[in-house]
């Protein structure tokens, strides 16, 4: 959790702090999408390599370069002179973040068991959702005593530290790691029934999905609140966190119900009403109305989390999890990639209203297609 909270200081920071670089560079919507493109598709592409380093050489330095490396490289863009300076800067800092989730995900499902790994994983997520509700009040804090500079570099240092410090204290379960890793052990004999690619294939494009979807409408949500309701930058920073507030309950909850419900209903469930919840931001009222759907969008991805996180790794072979997970990973990430500067695109051109609208239909028709496979391939 302390891992997962440190790797996030840094990734949490371009959403909230979007006002506050838009306003210094003079961005419109479509080039802001591209401050989140510019993380988002190196951090997902570096998801593949790192997952397939992890089975083969144990979590210890693909996990502190996921944390500490991404410090060093927010450090660099808080001097970015130039949108472009930053943008490089900001895929820098993606690739070298992209090995934590794959690396750590398959490292707590080999210690936990089977029956308890939702709930595992579902503590995780708390760690990650702590950043991403804390970093947006902080972020919001200092840019507005200082600029968005000052939060790159306030919250970098103490996490390169502590990278530092979780280098040493992964290193007596690296050696075993790398033994369980080791080619002819008994380990990397495991396999799966035949058939398990088709039940991870479509579970993990809706999962996917779902995720680059929720991950695209919350990175306008600042400049939705700023520009549609004329709220200071630093307030809607602060509506960021309503989001990720969820994660406090919300992944504990979908882990313990990964552990006892079908996993594949309840991400079916989660598709069809977020793509609802995504639409009716359109109609929520600034007051209670627009707080409670925020949390409600928060809720349904922190659910998601735990439940494609066990399904994945009960259905993938033992060897292969970190790569299937990087996969898994990457789906999301570069999908968020690609769909944030399509949705600044359609803003630009349409507006919010008709942009948000076409983001949750299409997450309710996905969802629906692949309803279909998932339902034939159950087990």
């Amino acid at each position: 959790m302390l891992a997962h909270f440190s790797h996030h200081l840094l990734t949490a920071l371009p959403i909230p702090l979007l006002p506050f670089i838009r306003d210094e560079f003079a961005l419109d919507y479509t080039r802001t999408g591209l401050i989140i493109s510019a993380f988002s598709l190196s951090y997902g592409i570096s998801q593949l390599p790192a997952g397939w380093l992890s089975d083969r050489i144990g979590p210890r330095i693909v996990i502190v370069l996921g944390i500490s490396a991404v410090a060093v490289f927010g450090l660099l863009v808080s001097i970015s002179q130039t949108f472009t300076m930053m943008l490089i800067f900001l895929v820098l800092m993606g690739m070298a973040g992209g090995g934590y989730h794959p690396t750590a995900t398959a490292l707590i499902s080999a210690v936990v068991e089977s029956k308890a790994r939702g709930r595992a994983l579902g503590f995780h997520a708390i760690g990650g959702s702590a950043s991403y509700f804390l970093v947006p009040i902080i972020a919001a804090a200092m840019a507005s005593v200082w600029s968005w500079r000052s939060a790159f570099i306030g919250l970098a240092i103490p996490t390169v530290a502590f990278g530092v410090v979780f280098y040493m204290l992964l290193g007596k379960r690296a050696a075993t790691s790398k033994t369980e890793h080791e080619p002819g052990s008994s380990h990397t004999k495991t396999s799966r029934a035949p058939g398990y690619l088709r039940r991870l294939i479509p579970f993990m494009i809706l999962s996917t999905f779902a995720a680059a979807v929720t991950l695209s409408v919350a990175s306008f949500i600042p400049l939705f609140m700023v520009d549609q309701f004329g709220v200071a930058n630093e307030t809607a920073a602060g509506f960021l966190a309503l989001i990720y507030s969820a994660g406090f309950w919300a992944g504990p909850l979908g882990g313990y119900l990964s552990d006892r419900l079908e996993r594949v209903k309840l991400m079916l469930a989660v598709g069809f009403v977020s793509g609802s919840v995504i639409y009716l931001i359109n109609l929520a009222t600034y007051s209670l109305g627009i707080g409670a759907l925020l949390v409600g969008m928060g809720m349904l991805n922190y659910i998601r989390m735990p439940v494609s996180e066990s399904y994945i790794i009960s259905q993938a072979p033992e060897h292969r999890r970190s790569t299937i997970l990087g996969v898994y990973y990457f789906g999301g990430m570069e999908g968020a990639g690609v769909l944030t500067p399509v949705i600044g695109y359609l803003i630009d051109h349409f507006g919010f209203y008709i942009s948000f609208a076409i983001a949750g239909a299409t997450l309710a028709l996905v969802t629906l297609i692949c309803s279909i496979f998932l339902w034939r391939t159950r087990g």
